[in-house]
């Protein structure tokens, strides 16, 4: 059986708490869903990959998206959220774009541990856990979504990156 890891994205300040720059309500209901397949990993000693976004203040992001500021690095609105705070164990990745992979040091980690499976959650379903799973994917990985541990910002663009993971990517959908 594959090594896993499961991977943690975006599950911000600025992502979640309700009035933040850039909310994804979803978010807040699969809290507890994410927090039992978090723990469930602990116990099963799968690594916990929280990767984060990391913004510069003036982030060509903000502008070609035309989205507010958001998740600055060294900023609460970029830290995760309390209910799933990491754990010394946990490993925390800093990304300045959408996919986990882009100008990190994340496949290095998973090849460190000899990871070949991932369980991938988190924000948001069509865009960063989208990408990630993409490149996941073209390096070799096995990805899996857990489907009620990733949210979209609305449920057609969720549903459409779910379809996009099965018969594109041939992730597995959970």
């Amino acid at each position: 059986m594959d090594k896993t890891a499961v991977l943690v994205i975006d599950m911000l300040n600025d992502f979640v708490l309700e009035g933040a720059p850039l909310e994804v309500p979803a978010t807040r209901k699969m809290v507890p869903l994410l927090q039992d397949e978090i723990e469930k990993a602990r116990k099963q000693h799968m690594p916990v990959i929280y990767v984060c976004d990391a913004h510069d203040e003036n982030d060509p992001e903000f502008v070609r998206m035309g989205w507010p500021a958001h998740a600055l690095s060294g900023t609460s609105g970029g830290e995760v959220i309390d209910a799933l705070k990491p754990q010394p164990v946990d490993t925390i990745i800093q990304k300045k774009s959408y996919s986990a992979f882009f100008a990190t040091s994340l496949h290095g980690v998973l090849q460190k541990h000899s990871i070949a499976h991932l369980l991938i959650t988190g924000c948001v379903t069509n865009i960063c856990v989208l990408y990630t799973a993409a490149d996941a994917v073209q390096r070799g990985y096995r990805v899996t979504i857990v489907r009620n541990c990733v949210a979209g910002l609305n449920a057609n663009d969720h549903e459409f990156a779910l379809r996009q993971m099965k018969e594109v990517l041939g992730a597995q959908i959970l």
